[in-house]
């Protein structure tokens, strides 16, 4: 079985303003990369939008309906500091929520290996009624519910490797025995939760900080120390992964030192892990990365590495 990629022209619609570092261009960098010979084996879909029984799985219909009447017709909306809609947001936003669904449906109705949402927004700031951090909808969370729900998974696991914590991620399974959500991530930095004391109400959180300068060594160390243990020991039916290239030594917004051969090799890890415990089942949803080739080159080695399942 092959690879998915997952991706819609819609995605490039969602427009924060000059400058700012959530850009379509970071979706127009992934998706040249993985035009590459090497990536001819993919299967390719147009991503479908999220439903809003889907949606509101995760986040209260009224937030839901909340953010669709707040999507402007020109110019931008001020959600917060650092995020704001477009008229092309709601849009983009909605189908970044259906590609998780559509991966997993894919996934966990064998007709894939394995599934790569290259999408915009990204998700895992997005709390249960807030959002946050260029987040609208916590697609990863959406996703896990989907499986739940629609496929019967009775755990799922979430790796999240963006440089930012996963705040949203957490926030929304911070009570739940069925979902296991680990992150590495830099701390002290944006939106500073992660700390390894902050394990849920079921301990089903794992959280393994790195400090600014860590590099490949330290995060793989983290990885196996911390985090693929407990996700082998939790055996779960899919694994999701909050794939954020912003780590990557080139990266603006932040300060750890990885290059495109650690995502490779985390991704090698947790498809071992998925092999034994979930007949391989991953789904991968892009989140951050704001250098163009640190992230092109990262999405690049880490389908790279999905393809090989």
């Amino acid at each position: 079985m092959a690879t998915l990629l997952i991706s819609h022209h819609l995605a490039l619609g969602h427009d924060m303003g000059a400058g700012h570092p959530e850009r379509p261009d970071r979706l127009r960098a992934v998706e040249r990369a993985l035009e590459a010979e090497r990536f001819q084996g993919l299967v390719r879909e147009q991503a479908r939008p999220g439903l809003a029984d889907e949606i509101t799985r995760v986040h209260p219909r009224a937030y839901f309906e909340a953010l669709e009447a707040a999507a402007p017709k020109s110019g931008l909306v001020q959600i917060d500091g650092d995020t704001a809609m477009s008229p092309g947001t709601w849009d983009a936003a909605v189908h970044a929520a259906g590609a998780a669904c559509q991966g997993v449906d894919e996934v966990m109705t064998r007709k894939v290996s394995n599934a790569f949402a290259a999408m915009r927004p990204p998700g895992h700031h997005a709390e249960t009624a807030t959002p946050m951090g260029f987040c609208f909808f916590n697609n990863a969370a959406i996703a896990a519910r989907h499986a739940q729900t629609q496929h019967g998974a009775e755990r799922v696991a979430i790796l999240d490797f963006d440089v930012h914590h996963g705040n949203g991620t957490q926030e929304i399974f911070w009570a739940d025995r069925s979902v296991l959500y680990a992150s590495t991530h830099q701390m002290p930095l944006y939106p500073g939760t992660g700390a390894l004391n902050e394990r849920g109400e079921f301990d089903t959180i794992v959280n393994a900080p790195l400090r600014a300068g860590d590099d490949g060594e330290r995060f793989r160390e983290a990885l196996e120390t911390s985090v693929l243990p407990r996700m082998r020991e939790f055996s779960p039916d899919l694994i999701i992964i909050s794939a954020g290239f912003d780590s990557h030594v080139r990266d603006p917004l932040a300060n750890l030192r990885l290059t495109e051969t650690d995502f490779a090799w985390a991704t090698l890890k947790l498809m071992e892990i998925a092999a034994h415990s979930c007949a391989g089942r991953i789904v991968s949803l892009l989140e951050g990365g704001y250098d163009l080739k640190g992230l092109a080159d990262s999405a690049a080695a880490h389908v790279a590495q999905l393809m090989e399942a």
